[in-house]
């Protein structure tokens, strides 16, 4: 190996240190998905939660709250606790959106995934996150930083896609599929529209799932340039929060995003998961 070609490789780890740093930092968040202490679904019964103060019930697709005296629910800093009785309502809340509401140390995420709504729970002292240990991860290699290239379809394709909780589906609008060759094999991933203008949401398995990353998904943001470029650094490829916990409702990867190679980069399966493989 040259000088060049160290200098390059070593500068490719460190920017892949850095960044991987500072994800595994905003997953730590006092408030993140690793503070999630319960998962309750929602419907047309009231109910106590565990967690959460008053009693919950969904009505016309909208959520309802009844707080008794003494109990608080803050919403934006303000206390909507107004006396005995007092009825709350949020919603309708869109598809894979939802609002953040405090209780005393808590925030509780009120969403709706899979056309039902939600309400979970978080607590900075959760034991997930107390004991979390960091996620391993494959050695940068730019062996699986991939030139590829975006094609889009004519017209955005709504897909349908299964949950690591069993029961919902979730339905993404995919506006193409990305194209790429990886051990002589040329492979294409169907694509989702991602959190930010112009970004792709990649899910995906591969050869390694399973066995030395996740079994159930893994995830991959990429954002190809106007000409449809685009670089699928697979070294970046995240674990989601289910990976983590039983209490998340993440999506499943399309069946044609079900790779037959092994990319044996980007995260690997948590310690907390482990004895699962």
């Amino acid at each position: 190996m040259t000088a060049v070609e160290t200098e390059t490789t070593t500068s490719f780890a460190a920017e892949w240190n850095h960044w991987h740093a500072a994800h595994e930092q905003n997953r730590t968040h006092p408030y993140g998905f690793l503070a999630v202490t319960h998962l309750h679904w929602l419907g047309d019964s009231p109910a106590v939660l565990e967690g959460a103060p008053g009693v919950w019930s969904v009505q016309d697709d909208a959520v309802r709250v009844i707080l008794e005296p003494g109990e608080s629910l803050l919403q934006d800093g303000k206390e909507l606790n107004q006396g005995a009785g007092t009825s709350v309502t949020f919603g309708p809340i869109p598809e894979r959106d939802g609002i953040n509401l405090t209780s005393g140390e808590s925030v509780l995420e009120l969403a709706k995934r899979g056309g039902e709504y939600v309400l979970r729970p978080r607590h900075p002292e959760n034991e997930l996150l107390q004991h979390y240990q960091g996620t391993p991860a494959y050695a940068p290699n730019e062996a699986f930083a991939i030139p590829a290239k975006f094609v889009p379809y004519q017209t955005p394709r709504p897909t349908t896609v299964g949950a690591a909780v069993e029961g919902i589906h979730h339905v993404y609008e995919a506006p193409g599929h990305i194209h790429f060759e990886l051990d002589g094999q040329e492979l294409a991933l169907t694509a989702f529209n991602g959190h930010e203008a112009g970004a792709l949401l990649v899910l995906f398995t591969d050869a390694t799932s399973g066995k030395t990353t996740y079994a159930a998904n893994r995830s991959l943001s990429v954002t190809p340039a106007a000409d449809g470029t685009v670089l699928l650094d697979f070294n970046r490829a995240v674990n989601l929060p289910c990976a983590y916990t039983d209490l998340a409702t993440c999506p499943l990867p399309p069946a044609e995003n079900r790779l037959p190679v092994a990319i044996e980069a980007g995260e690997k399966i948590p310690y907390e998961r482990q004895e699962q493989k």
